[in-house]
């Protein structure tokens, strides 16, 4: 019986090669480590003086206390990092073929369309999980002060992998769309940007004053108030900062994982953890940008 071999994919491992070999991997890497350094010392000493100023709180309040927050900290400033970081390394990988006038050459090889993508996204996923892995000895710091559970890293772990990949993912769409390196990258941050910030916005621009206009003429019925709390929440989890956040929240007050209940006019709610809704929202976007990507890159664009 034969065995099974897996061929290397050859763009993978052109992209992954000129990276490591520049000097921009180890500058972003360094930097990445001294930033979260500094957040990570300037949140303990701050947490650490506000807790011994506090009378009746005992050493074991302060280590909880201090884990807690230096592990949401190291969290939100690494998702801030990511969105940020992973369409560098997309954003310009096509649309950079096309300006150097390699783009033809590449599509009318024997690669299939996939290899393609998937070489580019690869590279580009590969470093950004070496960033992510290599805060894990400062979160880790938590364990020994307290306060934090191995579930908390996990699902902070995931956020930050989707995370990755869907900004990743809009990099190379808008890459595969667009000739031209500038507005690849003008375009992938923009919508970066609308997703952290833009979508929580809008739709409470759009449910504020519907809910004011329910309230208005009458109470809410308990069917409008439920339909309300789905779509709050729904777009509460298109947001990454505001997932971790409740989803810290429904941990600490509920003590749930993966569902919970709500109470509500004698119902039970049934809900499901935040983090769960993200990530599964951040993966079928993400192969569907994947997808366009692909289409695009089929044939050379004329």
């Amino acid at each position: 019986m034969r065995s099974i071999k897996l061929k290397p994919n050859p763009v993978m491992l052109k992209e992954l090669r000129g990276q490591m070999r520049g000097w921009r991997a180890f500058v972003v890497l360094t930097i990445y480590l001294i930033l979260l350094s500094c957040v990570t010392g300037g949140l303990y000493l701050s947490v650490y003086a506000a807790s011994t100023a506090t009378a009746g709180m005992g050493g074991g309040m302060i280590g909880a206390t201090a884990g807690r927050t230096l592990f949401g900290g190291i969290v939100l400033l690494e998702l801030l990092l990511v969105c940020f970081i992973a369409p560098a390394f997309t954003a310009g990988s096509i649309a950079g073929e096309r300006e150097r006038l390699t783009y033809d050459l590449l599509v009318t090889t024997l690669l299939r369309p996939r290899s393609i993508v998937g070489g580019k996204l690869g590279s580009a996923l590969a470093y950004v999980v070496l960033l992510i892995l290599a805060a894990l000895p400062l979160q880790s710091l938590a364990f020994i002060l307290g306060g934090v559970t191995p579930t908390e890293v996990f699902i902070a772990l995931a956020g930050l992998l989707v995370t990755a990949l869907i900004s990743a993912s809009i990099g190379l769409f808008f890459s595969s769309l667009m000739r031209s390196t500038i507005l690849s990258t003008v375009l992938t941050y923009a919508a970066v940007l609308f997703m952290t910030v833009g979508i929580p916005f809008v739709g409470l621009m759009v449910l504020t004053p519907i809910a004011s206009l329910l309230g208005s003429y009458s109470a809410p019925s308990w069917l409008v108030q439920v339909l309300m709390i789905y779509g709050l929440g729904f777009l509460a989890c298109t947001n990454p900062f505001i997932t971790a956040v409740l989803t810290e929240v429904v941990l600490l007050e509920e003590g749930a994982v993966l569902f919970f209940t709500v109470p509500l006019a004698g119902h039970n709610i049934p809900l499901v953890s935040p983090w769960i809704v993200y990530v599964l929202l951040c993966l079928l976007v993400s192969l569907v940008l994947i997808a366009l990507s692909m289409r695009l890159v089929r044939a050379p664009r004329r």
